[in-house]
């Protein structure tokens, strides 16, 4: 193959980049917005004054290929890997507790794995319905009579697969563990971006693939895919580019546009919105990561003076038809119950604060949604398919972006096309 086209600059297609321009391919990458990175994107919120992430995510020590990639990149180093240890704290009692495997597969049932007042045998059995559950189950169904439902297993599905738990694929949320907590204290370690996802896992990539004489076109939608046996042309930002042979394309976009533009291709429908509230506090001494438990936010993130919560499938949430103003007020006043846990209160007053909501922030990780999905292959025997909605084993995360960028990259480089 001798030259490549990569729709989409998001990890997904920035991963694709790196792989094709590593073997020497010729890749041009077309971006519809002004800035690459997609729901990974660090930017400077005036409001705030300081630079935030357009989205609370989670990296774990597991996540091989995210951090092999942040190393080939060159942001390896802006990483840091903290302790495999997650406080929660239960803002209608008061109640906190921490969740920490242990070392190897057996630490996922290690005492301090477990919630609060849940014996190994219970958690074993937890565990062993989740992994018998069929791809029609959702996490309701396999551990929904659990005790460790309410204090565990509900916020842990919200946070991973942007679904409640009623709805929730069984099967994403099982893979996710298998991949982490099941593996113990070594793959479960929460991985910290103190300067910005952006700052490391995007801006070092774009200084790699310009090095490598990688060509970035950003405002350059793609308008559309033609062809017949094959991919013949691809229509972006007005201008058309006919494929010749030894070329490939990988389409590197949300599922809802990459399905819009490629005939009968299947895709995941989109998934629910999460809402992301970031408040500039000063110093607290509130932990980097914090699940709350009966709140209506259900993940606070901390860095440095910035406190940041998250309220995933923000549409099946109490917030949902609350206005805006409501909505922060809800989630700041979380936000000062849980700083008082932790030390000296906050100020009742709300401080500079801005609210943000991803719309269709994952592919729909329902039972039903999480069978929709494709591999790389397409019709089209010269494009390819990548994105964290793709077949990757996985559900939405930055890791399934980045390993569906690779898969995608790996497939066209053995087709040679």
């Amino acid at each position: 193959m001798r030259r490549a086209y990569v729709i989409g600059a998001g990890l997904a297609g920035l991963a694709a980049a790196e792989r094709l321009s590593a073997r020497g391919v010729a890749v041009t990458v077309f971006e519809a917005t002004p800035k690459a990175g997609g729901r990974c994107r660090s930017f400077r919120d005036e409001r705030l004054g300081r630079v935030i992430d357009n989205g609370n995510h989670l990296i774990l020590s597991g996540n091989r290929a995210v951090l092999d990639y942040a190393d080939r990149i060159g942001g390896g180093h802006l990483l840091d890997i903290g302790r495999a240890a997650y406080p929660f704290l239960d803002l209608a009692t008061g109640r906190g507790w921490t969740v920490a495997p242990g070392r190897g597969p057996l630490g996922a049932l290690s005492n301090g794995a477990r919630p609060p007042d849940l014996g190994a045998g219970a958690m074993l059995a937890d565990l062993a319905r989740l992994v018998a559950a069929g791809p029609a189950r959702s996490v309701t169904g396999a551990v929904g009579g659990s005790p460790a439902f309410p204090t565990f297993w509900d916020p842990m599905t919200r946070a991973v697969l942007n679904e409640p738990p009623d709805t929730a694929s069984a099967a994403l949320l099982r893979a996710a563990l298998l991949r982490s907590f099941a593996r113990g204290a070594g793959a479960a370690a929460p991985v910290f971006a103190p300067e910005g996802l952006g700052t490391a896992l995007v801006d070092p990539a774009l200084a790699l693939l310009a090095r490598r004489g990688v060509e970035m076109r950003m405002r350059h939608a793609a308008e559309a895919l033609q062809g017949d046996d094959r991919l013949r042309t691809l229509r972006i930002a007005g201008g058309e580019i006919a494929m010749g042979e030894g070329e490939a394309a990988i389409l590197a976009l949300p599922a809802r546009q990459a399905g819009g533009l490629v005939p009968h291709l299947p895709v995941p429908r989109a998934g629910l919105s999460i809402l992301n509230a970031h408040f500039r506090t000063g110093d607290t001494e509130l932990p980097p990561l914090l699940a709350l438990v009966h709140a209506d936010a259900q993940w606070l993130f901390r860095r440095g003076d910035v406190v940041s919560v998250t309220v995933s499938a923000f549409e099946a949430s109490a917030l949902a038809e609350l206005p805006r103003d409501a909505a922060l007020a809800r989630l700041w006043g979380d936000v000062r119950r849980a700083a008082a846990a932790f030390g000296p209160p906050l100020p009742e007053a709300m401080p500079p604060a801005r609210l943000l909501r991803e719309r269709a922030a994952t592919f729909d990780q329902t039972a039903r949604g999480a069978r929709g999905r494709s591999g790389p292959a397409t019709p089209w025997p010269n494009l390819f398919l990548a994105g964290d909605h793709t077949a990757t084993g996985l559900p939405a995360t930055i890791e399934g972006a980045v390993r569906s960028g690779l898969a995608a990259a790996d497939m066209a480089l053995s087709r040679g096309v």
